[in-house]
């Protein structure tokens, strides 16, 4: 199989959470087990920086290979989902892996996959270890997909360990309370491996010092941390708790010597993520007059950060291309957006997407009004061409509906 029928057999054949939803996720970590074995444990033989949490991850992960490529060592990134490429989940210092290892990999493979009925994201887990460890990596950041506990990543041994913070989302497979959430995310903390925990509650804290109390961790509130600002190329303002969890991580690695990293490779790694790792769809400028800004951040505790955000911008008429997943609890997510605003509905292409005649007819009971459209580029066309050059058009609700738009 060329790259395109290789991408296609995994998209389809497959499950994949992504586009299916609840009927691609793994309730255990046997399979990941069983295709480790397969691959002779190529997860032992690497060493990596483990993040889970609700919200922040992408960027957390970003920020952290950015600075250790800064500093001198060729890095791994393990990231989900993609926004336009496959390749984009497995990268060493920012390039992604080549279309002909993919195919390989999955072409010699391809019976297992079968007979063990693997997922889209196993065989991803998979096939990011082995490629870690055929190009030597000096160290790797692995981005748990979804929870901790049962995810497939879980299988490494890290360094250390770091949980963003913990939000109410994916509760059909998490839980639908704080802690519950938190107790799967902290299903990363390993026995006498550090942890670092970006943000957390009332709620969170008790679960976290209870599972560092077990596995005889040594635990740090990066929100507790009093640290210079470093400016960065990552500009929403949720990157300020992002950049202490970094900044408290990387604290901890070179205070056990586990990594060497200056000031100078954090600074600089920081200024230079962007160009480091090519992450994209964080508060991100796509254009001027009008001003126009995308964000992937989809779920109540990352949109509220965003919503807050919009409301310190400066423009005459706000319009919003909002697309959503059939997943997500609209009644909890509508109300944080502005009633001022001229709404452009839209459905993702992909088969979870909501469809846009039921996203505006619930958008309405919330006083958000606009019109339909027939796809994501559609709505944003529209909205440029209805567009002051003193308006700003904001794109988001979905990592999939900035996604079509990049």
């Amino acid at each position: 199989m060329n790259y395109k029928e290789t991408l296609n057999w995994m998209f389809n054949k497959l499950p994949m959470y992504q586009a299916q939803g609840a009927t691609a996720y793994r309730e255990d970590i046997t399979n990941t087990v069983l295709l480790a074995r397969h691959l002779r444990n190529p997860e032992l033989r690497l060493k990596c920086i483990h993040v889970a949490g609700t919200n922040g991850k992408g960027s957390t992960s970003h920020l952290l290979a950015s600075v250790l490529q800064e500093a001198g060592y060729k890095v791994g990134l393990y990231t989900s989902p993609h926004l336009k490429d496959y390749r984009e989940r497995i990268a060493i210092n920012g390039i992604p892996i080549s279309e002909d290892y993919v195919c390989d990999f999955i072409n010699k493979n391809k019976p297992f996959f079968e007979a063990n009925e693997l997922s889209f994201f196993e065989m991803s887990v998979g096939l990011a270890f082995e490629y870690f460890v055929a190009e030597l990596t000096d160290i790797n950041i692995i981005e748990v997909g979804m929870g901790g506990r049962l995810d497939s990543t879980n299988i490494i041994t890290p360094l250390i360990s770091v949980i963003t913070n913990i939000g109410l989302d994916h509760t059909q497979f998490l839980g639908n309370t704080l802690e519950a959430i938190a107790f799967e995310k902290a299903g990363i903390i390993k026995p006498n491996i550090p942890v670092v925990i970006g943000e957390y509650t009332a709620e969170t804290k008790p679960v976290f010092l209870v599972k560092a109390k077990e596995t005889n961790s040594e635990i740090y509130f990066a929100s507790d941390l009093i640290q210079e600002d470093y400016p960065s190329a990552l500009l929403g303002d949720y990157q300020i708790q992002n950049k202490k969890t970094v900044l408290q991580t990387l604290k901890v690695l070179r205070g056990n010597e586990l990594l060497s990293v200056s000031e100078t490779d954090i600074k600089n790694g920081f200024l230079n993520v962007v160009k480091n790792t090519r992450l994209q769809g964080r508060w991100q400028q796509l254009g001027d007059n009008p001003k126009i800004i995308c964000d992937t951040a989809h779920n109540a505790h990352g949109l509220t950060i965003v919503i807050n955000q919009l409301k310190k911008e400066h423009y005459k008429r706000l319009h919003i291309v909002l697309g959503l997943v059939n997943d997500k609890n609209l009644d909890e997510i509508l109300p944080l957006f502005p009633r001022q605003a001229i709404y452009y509905f839209c459905k993702p292409n992909i088969s979870r997407g909501l469809d846009e005649i039921i996203l505006k007819e619930k958008a309405a009971d919330f006083n958000l009004i606009g019109e339909t459209y027939i796809s994501v580029s559609n709505a944003y066309q529209v909205a440029i061409e209805n567009a002051n050059s003193n308006d700003l058009i904001y794109i988001g609700g979905s990592t999939f509906v900035v996604a079509e738009i990049l």
